[in-house]
């Protein structure tokens, strides 16, 4: 099986609401790169609405898709996180997290209505994002002598590799973005070049 080296996010924060018998219930969706974004979206959201009844959440990490937390933050169990857990499902959304801040209106709505109003809200707020499709990348430095120049910039050319630094002095240097399903190619070609090294730096 290839590796499959795109995923599904937001482009940017977003919004969405659902009222219901005086409940309105807002939903706040965030592009994240890691959990410690997510709890600062959190605790920013809770010092804007500190009168709210709950500030319900999913979020969703990683590439591979299999990261993910949900929270029902007082709710019944399962009429929360996991009904905005399972919008993000349906959407094949990851790296975001949706925050749902509950106005409790008076009436309760019952476990059925719980789960609609999470699921619409949440449903609602993706429905006025930009989804957006990207690529995992593998960041590397690449050392070589000037020499060598015209068979590497060859090979980004041909990979359509996307360079992030640059410097071309007596020994060149390239830090470059590999998407993961170009990377055995791309290692093997630069393999083949003399008088070059690279280095992993990280993933994005």
């Amino acid at each position: 099986m290839l590796f499959d080296d795109r995923y599904r996010t937001i482009k940017s924060s977003c919004e969405g609401i659902f009222r219901d018998k005086g409940s309105k219930f807002i939903a706040y969706a965030y592009p994240i790169k890691n959990e410690n974004e997510a709890k600062e979206f959190l605790a920013s959201l809770k010092a804007e609405h500190p009168k709210a009844r709950h500030h319900c959440w999913a979020l969703r990490l990683s590439p591979d898709r299999n990261v993910f937390r949900i929270n029902d933050d007082g709710e019944p169990s399962g009429t929360a996180g996991r009904p905005i857990l399972n919008a993000l499902l349906s959407n094949d959304l990851t790296n975001i997290i949706v925050i749902v801040v509950r106005y409790f209106g008076g009436t309760l709505l019952g476990v059925p209505g719980l789960i609609n109003a999470y699921k619409t809200a949440t449903i609602d707020a993706i429905s006025n994002s930009e989804i957006v499709e990207k690529t995992i990348n593998d960041i590397y430095n690449i050392n070589f002598e000037y020499l060598q120049m015209n068979d590497v910039m060859r090979l980004v050319k041909e990979l359509e590799l996307e360079i992030f630094k640059q410097s071309f002095e007596n020994n060149c240097n390239l830090e470059i973005s590999i998407p993961k399903s170009k990377l055995n190619s791309a290692l093997q070609k630069l393999d083949k070049i003399e008088h070059l090294s690279y280095t992993y730096l990280y993933t994005i």
